[in-house]
């Protein structure tokens, strides 16, 4: 695995104006373990940035996170890089529930697999595309109707108390980055919580 694409894409993170579809056709040049060496590189500071940057770049539908191809309850994978102070490297999982038309699913399923998620819980949640703009919610207030084959079992994220303090009332909105990569921002109960992370699907 190579650190230059890490190098680079945090390079190209500093320029003025960050160039969102320069930054796109990077991320579609590299392989797959060096896209998510790239991700997990970018700070606070870039991924606030990349998160205006790609304001209205693009678009990115449920299909973009579970292939239509991919079965119902299968598990595709989302690396991650958040801004928090510790634990910054996590995975979004998420599936298809089933009964869903795979080229147009109303909701996806999905929760959060972390080092803490024995304290915190699973951070389960649905997704669901914004009906007002090109981007996908994220939402903490809903969980699934049961857990797909190897995944935890389902909680409310508001019945472990780190959990609540965690998940609770929160709604992250997905932006496209890249064929593969987005980048989230978090709010809770409606307010911006200066709080953002990368994903790239496997």
């Amino acid at each position: 695995m190579s650190s230059t694409a890490g190098s680079e894409f945090v390079a190209r993170l500093g320029e003025s104006p960050i160039k969102a579809a320069e930054i796109c056709a990077f991320l579609d040049r590299l392989s797959p373990p060096e896209r998510v060496e790239a991700i997990r590189a970018a700070g606070r500071s870039a991924q606030r940035r990349l998160y205006e940057a790609v304001d209205g770049f693009g678009e990115v539908r449920l299909t973009d996170l579970v292939g239509p191809e991919t079965a119902d309850l299968a598990t595709v994978r989302h690396y991650g890089r958040n801004t928090l102070p510790a634990f910054t490297r996590f995975e979004k999982r998420f599936c298809r529930p089933p009964g869903h038309d795979p080229s147009h699913p109303a909701e996806l399923w999905g929760f959060n697999f972390q080092a803490m998620s024995f304290v915190t819980g699973p951070g389960y949640f649905v997704a669901r595309e914004d009906p007002d703009r090109r981007e996908v919610l994220v939402d903490y207030n809903h969980v699934p109707s049961e857990a797909p084959p190897g995944w935890p079992p389902v909680r409310a994220n508001e019945r472990l108390l780190l959990g609540r303090f965690v998940y609770g009332f929160m709604i992250d909105t997905l932006r496209r980055v890249s064929e593969h990569v987005t980048i989230g921002s978090a709010a809770k109960n409606g307010r911006d919580m200066g709080s953002w992370f990368l994903l790239c699907r496997e």
